[in-house]
């Protein structure tokens, strides 16, 4: 199998992979899943479409991460991983589908408004 390549983003983050056959190695920007992400959350995230097609220590996976906080990168991580896996093998996007791994959350942060302290939140209105 040669490598695959895949993109995924969450808010501002955007995670790039190489993926190849392997042990189950997953190095984010040369480092380690665990160190990477300490958070047992964050790595359950990221390892979620790996765990649900059983296939966790099959693949050797290379990231480059960039951008976001920690939930946004592990979610942008998990996009790449899943568009990888479904491009390795097309008959497991039925399962990643309905787990939900597959549409890409469009959600940004709204930009502050001029003449408001926030996005959406006026300064206190005073009648005198």
């Amino acid at each position: 199998m040669e490598v695959i390549n895949s993109l995924g983003r969450r808010k501002t983050a955007v995670a790039r992979i190489f993926v190849s056959e392997g042990k189950g190695n997953i190095t984010i920007n040369k480092r380690e899943l665990k160190e990477y992400f300490p958070s047992e959350i964050l790595q359950y995230i990221v390892l979620q479409p790996l765990n649900l097609l059983q296939v966790s220590e099959k693949y050797d996976i290379k990231v480059n991460l960039d951008g976001g906080g920690p939930k946004g990168q592990a979610e942008a991580l998990r996009l790449a991983i899943t568009r990888a896996l479904m491009e390795i093998d097309p008959e497991s996007r039925p399962q990643l589908k309905a787990a939900g791994f597959v549409t890409r959350d469009p959600r940004e942060v709204e930009r502050k408004k001029p003449g408001q302290p926030k996005a959406r939140k006026r300064f206190q209105f005073s009648k005198r």
